[in-house]
Formats: structure tokens, sequence, C-alpha cells
């Protein structure tokens, strides 16, 4: 009997890289699910928690601000990226604000994917865009408005 080959219908997935340079962020899975949640389409995304020293140099070189700064996004192309979040100043942040740090990690993430999907914030109509999209996403993953401090 003759056997008929089908075609799987195959969908490229996003992957994603996680490296630490410093102790104390969320298990890499975690972040992992975070990225991929804010990805939309596939993309190979690294993921770099560091600390200050690293965030400022970095911060500095590609944005001119001598100062450690929660997260940088790097895109190369249309679905290749790296975003770097700087761990004590996420830890700060999430303390100042009243949020669990899992919550200000997940919005970050997803802050910095958006970014690399050309998501923007200088404008006020693109602040709004991308807020709304950051909230769609932070809802799916089961997080609350991270412009609403309880």
């Amino acid at each position: 009997m003759p056997t008929r080959t089908t075609r799987r219908k195959t969908r490229s997935r996003s992957s994603v890289a996680v490296q630490r340079a410093v102790r104390g962020a969320p298990p890499a899975a975690l972040l992992r699910r975070f990225a991929l949640a804010g990805a939309g389409r596939a993309w190979a995304i690294t993921l770099r928690v560091v600390g200050s020293a690293e965030a400022r140099k970095l911060n500095t070189r590609y944005r001119g601000k001598a100062r450690p700064t929660n997260v940088l996004s790097f895109g190369y192309g249309s679905s290749l990226g790296d975003i770097v979040l700087c761990h004590p100043v996420i830890v700060r942040e999430a303390r100042r604000q009243g949020k669990r740090l899992r919550a200000h990690y997940a919005h970050l993430v997803v802050h910095g994917v958006l970014h690399l999907r050309g998501h923007d914030h200088l404008r006020a109509k693109d602040a709004a865009r991308m807020e709304r999209a950051e909230q769609r996403i932070l809802r799916r993953l089961g997080f609350g408005d991270p412009y609403t401090v309880e």
C-alpha cells in the first residue's frame, strides 16, 4: 500500500538565552517566559542580567547617560536582539514603587522586547500605544497594570 507524504507546517519559534552577571534575579525559565510572551513571532533574544557598573558603562556608551538604567534593548535586524537588565536598579525601583520584584521584572522584560519589535515612547501617542501593549501582555502573564501602584 503506497503511503502519502504529508507536509507538516512548521512554525518558527523564538529562542531566549539568559545570561547572569549578578545573583538574585528571577530564574532563567521565568525570564524566558516573560520574553516569549512579548515576542509575538520568531525572535532570537539574549537577556543579560547585570550589575550597576556594567549597566552604567553600556548606558554611557550607547545613550550618553553616565548612570545605570533598568533596561536597555539592542536590536540587530528584524529578528535578533539583546536586552540588558540591571538587577540593582530593578530591585530599587520595585521597592520604591511598592511592586513585587517578579512583577517588575516581567514588565521590564516585556518593555525591552517591545522595543526590539519597534515600539517606542518618545512621543505621547507612541508611549500610550506601547503601554497598552505592555498591559495586554502582562495581563496574559497574570500581572496587573504596571503603571498603577496599589
